[in-house]
This record gives structure tokens, sequence and C-alpha cells, in this order.
């Protein structure tokens, strides 16, 4: 159980107050509701190509085991992305541990090679 303290400077501040406590409840409901335990020790990130990686997802309900190749050809495709993601940033000579780029087209080549990793991950793992 967790305690929350909020103090308020006056009588206006009463609804903000009834508000905050009311998503509170509302996400102290949904964690309950999908029995998570926050202060579980589980780790916060998993290897992509680890089958603990579902457990951090939670769009797909149910998955199957990846095979060894499967995995390296995921990690493969990872790989390739990155590596183009990172000749983008070479090209418009911004930092690659950034998110921006120098214009709109490399930007949108980005975007694209982001859809394209991701798309043919799915392939895989469908």
């Amino acid at each position: 159980m967790k305690i929350i303290v909020l103090q308020f400077a006056d009588d206006d501040d009463t609804e903000e107050a009834r508000d905050l406590l009311d998503a509170i409840r509302r996400a102290e409901d949904a964690q309950a509701h999908y029995d998570l335990d926050p202060d579980d020790d589980a780790p916060t990130h998993v290897s992509s190509t680890g089958d603990d990686r579902i457990a951090n997802n939670a769009v797909r309900h149910t998955y199957r085991v990846l095979s060894e190749a499967e995995k390296l050809q995921m990690q493969s495709i990872k790989d390739l992305g990155a590596a183009f993601i990172a000749k983008l940033h070479e090209i418009g000579g911004t930092n690659p541990a950034g998110d921006s780029f120098v214009s709109r087209n490399l930007s949108l080549a980005n975007t694209h090679a982001e859809d394209a990793v991701m798309r043919a991950v799915r392939h895989i793992t469908a």
C-alpha cells in the first residue's frame, strides 16, 4: 500500500485534487485488473531476440517461440536498419544518438527505414 499526501494552496484547488485522486484510483484499478505488481523486479528491457520478449508487450496476447534461425534473421534485419539510419545521420551531419535530421527527406528516409524493419520483423515473428 502506498500513501500519497497532497497539499493544495486554497479551496479553489479542491476540484483539481479530486481529479488527481480519481486519476490515481483509475491507475490503481487498472493495475489491479491486469494483476501488475509495481514492485516486481522484472527487467525493464528484454532482448528482442530472447524468448522473454513477450514480457513487456501489451498488444500481442499469444506468441510463438522463435527458432534460432529466425532470431538471427530478426537481429540481422535490425542491424541493417540501424546501419542505414546511422548512414542517414552521416549524410546529414547530425548526431546519431539524436532523432532529428537536417532535412525532411532524410527524416522520411528514417521513418521508412523504421517501418521496413518493423514489417520485416513482423513477418519473421508472425
